[in-house]
């Protein structure tokens, strides 16, 4: 649960920064809002993201079943497509034209700082993969269950396919100057015709499709608290008032939470440093150590011990890191 709450945090964070803006540095880089109307109080991240959830999160929310929310996780994943379509778009036309220069392949290590920071980066890509807290409630409704596996497996490819392609693509057009949010590299000229129209497509675009993101994670973090708060109660579909007491107050709490969090980057990196890292490794692995029905072999036990080191031991380095990255911006500050 801590896991889902925190990547919802990252949702509406990203959403934050997509439409009134984010600063990196001394940059600031404006929002879409902002870049079409100025900065005014209302377009400010604090109205914005009340507006999106009232709005947008509210009724979205509302409904009981995820069944009832196919068509608009269908309209997210499209989204998703025009945003790597267009980049890759626009990567490719500056490459022929011989704009694009050529980025490094690799890290520059000058220090045993450097190789710390390399670690920064896990706990964002555990963060990506870490999405099965659904499977069972989708398995719950599917009609026929042996598509559960399916379904997982094209999903994953889905997911892999967009990541690699994004992240391709957008360090091949902005190089070096790749930022954190890779959004916030959509605000300038990107030295092609009706550049200013494709930075608003591609904002756009994302920002709707991480509003669509938005009720899916939310729907099991709601389920799980449900269930922690009330185990022996009827389910929470079936009980009006809990389900919109429920609602409301996780609505309120990210809201908070969501305008005190400060980058986007910072939000990824504790999440995947933290709760990712236990649902995505080291609970899995402590299942198989505890082998409560005796079908785990010596094999999978080794792995399982391998699994759990591994991930503390990366993990510690990267929190570590991130840390170290955060007080030393307070001393430059």
């Amino acid at each position: 649960m801590e896991n889902v709450l925190k990547l919802i945090l990252v949702l509406d964070t990203l959403i934050g920064d997509v439409l009134s803006g984010t600063t990196s540095g001394d940059v600031h880089h404006r929002g879409i809002l902002e870049g079409w109307f100025g900065a005014h109080l209302w377009n400010s991240r604090a109205i914005v993201l009340l507006a999106t959830a009232l709005l947008v999160f509210a009724p979205l929310v509302s409904f009981k079943r995820l069944d009832s929310l196919r068509y608009t996780s269908a309209l997210s994943v499209a989204l998703a497509v025009v945003f790597v379509v267009i980049t890759a778009g626009i990567a490719i036309i500056k490459l022929f034209n011989g704009t694009v220069a050529m980025p490094k392949l690799f890290p520059e290590l000058d220090g045993l700082n450097s190789i710390w920071n390399l670690f920064t980066a896990v706990p964002v890509l555990v963060t990506a993969y870490i999405c099965h807290y659904n499977v069972h409630s989708i398995d719950n409704e599917l009609e026929d269950r042996t598509q559960i596996k399916p379904i997982v497996r094209t999903s994953l490819f889905l997911c892999s396919s967009v990541y690699i392609a994004t992240s391709f693509f957008a360090y091949l057009l902005f190089g070096e100057g790749t930022l954190d949010d890779v959004l916030a590299n959509f605000d300038a000229n990107l030295g092609i015709p009706f550049s200013s129209v494709f930075d608003d497509i591609v904002r756009v675009s994302y920002a709707a499709h991480v509003m669509l993101v938005f009720p899916i994670v939310f729907f099991a973090l709601r389920l799980n608290l449900d269930g922690l708060l009330f185990p022996t109660s009827r389910h929470i579909s079936r009980d009006n008032k809990r389900f919109a007491i429920i609602t409301v107050s996780l609505l309120a709490v990210i809201y908070l939470a969501a305008i005190l969090i400060p980058s986007i980057w910072d939000a990824f990196q504790f999440t995947g440093a933290t709760a990712a890292v236990l649902i995505g490794f080291i609970f899995p692995a402590m299942v198989i150590l505890r082998d409560s029905y005796g079908i785990a072999s010596k094999r999978d036990k080794i792995l399982a011990v391998t699994m759990i080191v591994l991930a503390v031991l990366s993990n510690s380095v990267a929190l570590y890191s991130d840390a170290m990255n955060i007080f030393r911006k307070k001393e430059v500050a």
